[in-house]
């Protein structure tokens, strides 16, 4: 059975002062919780990784990094690897934002390296696919998530499902307060769905767990969870107040 995963993207967000005070209140929320399946990740900035990983060691909470370098190392000033990375005791590290492509023009092919790099270094990567606005109104949504599958996936060796985590996040619905509906979303995770069966096989397809993330929330995480091929959010906003993520952890750990 796969996990539920709430997975919270800061982005550029939350000082020294706001990363304590929420550390603080998700350790009091998530007390004497129950999880079982349900996995919490935050993502914060590169600063406070380390201090995450601190607050919440040895228990279910986890801490991913935003993106990665595709290099091991060398002379690639402001850059910091996967593997110095996993020396934090990083699980996750998520790979392919739509920002990332869209601010710093990375290719399939340079998000294909990252996913590689990631995963030589013992991480999982929460590999973030979706199309523009643009493509979805032009009709060519399928053909764009498998292009980017097809592209960032080449010559990736998963064997159980339970190496990497995909994202997908249409792009239109990102920091904009409008989702895909249910349905939407589960139209193309069932896509997703379907090419990992007939790349790898059924059962690893039914094993890797697929998030959705589009201005994800309490008040839509219900029907997006509705979904028989939805294993959770890729969140935004909503992830960077403690009360609205524990909210979503709690709607995760009550609905399936």
């Amino acid at each position: 059975m796969r996990d539920i995963i709430i997975a919270g993207n800061w982005k550029m967000n939350k000082d020294l002062d706001a990363v304590r005070a929420f550390c603080k209140a998700i350790a009091g929320g998530l007390k004497g919780k129950v999880l079982g399946r349900v996995l919490p990740i935050i993502a914060p900035t590169y600063p406070f990784l380390a201090l995450m990983q601190r607050e919440f060691a040895g228990s279910p909470f986890r801490v991913a990094a935003q993106d990665t370098s595709s290099h091991p190392d060398g002379a690639f000033t402001g850059e910091v690897s996967a593997t110095m990375l996993a020396s934090l005791g990083l699980q996750y590290c998520i790979v392919g934002h739509s920002e990332r492509r869209a601010y710093h023009h990375e290719s399939n092919e340079t998000i294909r390296e990252k996913v590689l790099a990631v995963m030589d270094s013992g991480m999982k990567p929460i590999l973030c696919i979706g199309e523009t606005l643009e493509q979805r109104d032009g009709g060519i949504t399928d053909q764009v998530i498998l292009e980017q599958l097809d592209g960032c996936m080449r010559g990736v060796r998963v064997y159980t499902g339970k190496e990497l985590i995909l994202a997908y996040e249409p792009v239109w619905a990102i920091g904009t307060g409008r989702n895909a509906t249910g349905e939407q979303a589960q139209e193309v995770h069932r896509q997703i769905r379907k090419w990992l069966a007939d790349q790898y096989n059924k059962e690893l397809a039914d094993n890797l767990s697929i998030l959705y993330g589009g201005s994800v929330k309490p008040q839509n995480l219900t029907e997006l969870l509705a979904m028989p091929d939805i294993d959770g959010g890729l969140i935004g906003g909503a992830s960077l107040d403690p009360e609205s993520f524990l909210k979503m952890v709690d709607i995760a750990i009550n609905y399936k």
